[in-house]
């Protein structure tokens, strides 16, 4: 039996010598130490920062020897600030105060009622505020959305959400226990058009151009913010510069290595703190059919509730990945996990969300503690919180995992697109 695992256990030591040349925690500490850095000032969208990270990211694809799509490693697309000057309504001839009211649209102004022809959504007491929200913010057909009182607390952040994308139909969300049998609403904004960009990086395959492996993280984060203790700066080391990390990192690896039979992207996405705009725009330019699988990395600087040598994979029973994962790692000290916050919706937080509702095989890997993660959305999420030896080996076993499925011997069971909500 000894010899027997000894035989079985030799190519995933060969791989791992190999892999630690390449990927090492000198590299990890650069990389990581740069984009969360204060120099980047929490690479906020639209501001010097995160336009810092960007040139940075593509420096590393272009030292790697990534292709550009087209003729940057830029992916650009047209997104909107939207200011709201001024809002009123009505429900049932009522008045509505102005706190009671979020509108979210790229027009400088709109006015409508019952007959405008908004489907009309209705989020009863008890409902998951979240799981609704991301549905009513996802429709494709101008919506208006009645909270129970109970959601009353959530308009001042749905009013100062993000930038807005282009395909973004209207969406206005109203506190009100019922659906009432008349209303209008009116509202006046300031709109700017601006322009977000993904990084993305490709390298080609060898026998199966056309059937592609995706590797992300986002690599924006929430700017400067209230200062806590004189420190402003919210710098995002775990969330995401790490997983942004881990995506140069593969993407050295595997150019070095130039195996993969299958073309591999690599995407570091903008705006995932204000709506996964970035995945959204990126997850449009693929025909959903032709992505094998998708590697989204979240958070993947700290020690999971297992401790080292582990990560949870989020939505682990929707396809057979992570048990391809763990079969790879077979003889190793790592271990994947499903994911043990099941309450949290993970799965639909990320950006993993937008290609694995097109029924993609695409899910995130972390370690985040999230019932108990002390810097989670903190000015003190800094490099130094972080355990960047273990960071680094959780790297190379999404490396070493990844391998039966970029080589095109295992392809992943399809997400079931009914039974995601």
């Amino acid at each position: 039996m000894k010899k027997f695992l000894l035989i079985f256990a030799l190519p995933l030591m060969a791989q791992a010598q190999q892999i630690d040349k390449i990927i090492t925690r000198a590299e990890t500490e650069r990389m990581e130490t740069y984009l969360a850095s204060n120099e980047l000032a929490g690479r906020k969208p639209f501001t010097p920062g995160i336009e810092k990270a960007a040139k940075f990211i593509s420096g590393e694809f272009e030292k790697a020897g990534l292709k550009k799509t087209k003729d940057s490693y830029l992916q650009t697309f047209p997104m909107f600030k939207s200011q709201l000057v001024s809002v009123s309504g009505s429900l049932d001839d009522k008045g509505l105060e102005a706190k009671q009211i979020a509108v979210i649209s790229k027009e400088a102004s709109l006015q409508i009622d019952e007959k405008s022809g908004y489907e009309v959504v209705n989020v009863k007491e008890g409902e998951n505020f979240g799981q609704s929200a991301y549905r009513i913010m996802s429709a494709t057909k101008p919506t208006i959305a009645f909270l129970h009182e109970s959601f009353a607390k959530f308009i001042p952040r749905l009013s100062s959400r993000g930038p807005i994308r282009e395909s973004q139909a209207n969406i206005i969300f109203v506190v009100a226990n019922a659906v009432p049998a008349s209303f209008k609403i009116k509202a006046n904004l300031q709109v700017e058009r601006l322009e977000l960009s993904n990084v993305v990086g490709i390298l080609p395959g060898k026998s199966r151009p056309n059937e592609y492996v995706i590797f992300s993280g986002h690599y924006d984060h929430l700017g400067i913010g209230k200062p806590v203790q004189g420190d402003s700066i919210y710098n995002g080391a775990n969330d995401d510069a790490a997983g942004t990390t881990a995506v140069m990192m593969l993407a050295k690896y595997y150019a070095k290595k130039r195996n993969n039979e299958r073309t591999l992207i690599f995407a570091a996405f903008t705006a995932e703190e204000s709506g996964g705009h970035g995945s959204d725009y990126f997850s449009k330019q693929f025909n959903p059919d032709q992505v094998m699988a998708m590697f989204n990395l979240e958070m993947i600087g700290t020690e999971s509730k297992w401790g080292r040598n582990s990560a949870y994979i989020t939505g682990y029973e929707k396809s057979s990945m992570g048990e391809i994962l763990k079969k790879n790692l077979v003889g190793s000290a790592f271990t994947f996990y499903p994911d043990p916050y099941p309450e949290q919706n993970l799965f639909y937080r990320s950006d993993n969300a937008t290609l694995a509702e097109l029924g993609v095989p695409a899910h995130t890997i972390s370690t985040s503690k999230m019932d108990s993660e002390p810097n989670y959305h903190k000015a003190s999420d800094e490099v130094q919180t972080l355990d960047l030896d273990n960071m680094t080996e959780i790297i190379k076993a999404i490396a070493t995992s990844a391998t039966s499925i970029i080589s095109g011997k295992d392809t992943p069971s399809r997400v079931d697109t009914t039974k995601l909500k």
